[in-house]
């Protein structure tokens, strides 16, 4: 009786584990190895949003957001005379 390994499952977590460690590493951020994958641990949700800031950024190919001007609405004109 043997017992089988998800080699997958068990890289993934590593890598996850890895990749948070640098993370709060090189962002100043307390690392505890509990906190991975917790909805509810702040350093993991500024994580997941740092996370989702790259992959934006790289959607974007690299470029800096630039707004578009904002047309006056007249309803709101401040310079009412």
């Amino acid at each position: 009786m043997t017992i089988e390994f998800n080699r997958t499952a068990y890289t993934k977590v590593f890598n996850d584990l890895e990749a948070y460690r640098d993370y709060c590493r090189f962002e100043g951020k307390v690392f505890n190895e509990a906190a991975l994958y917790s909805k509810e641990d702040p350093t993991w949700i500024a994580y997941q949003k740092y996370q989702g800031w790259l992959r934006a950024k790289a959607r974007n190919g690299g470029r800096d957001f630039v707004p578009r001007e904002r047309k006056p609405n007249p309803r709101y004109n401040s310079n009412r005379g």
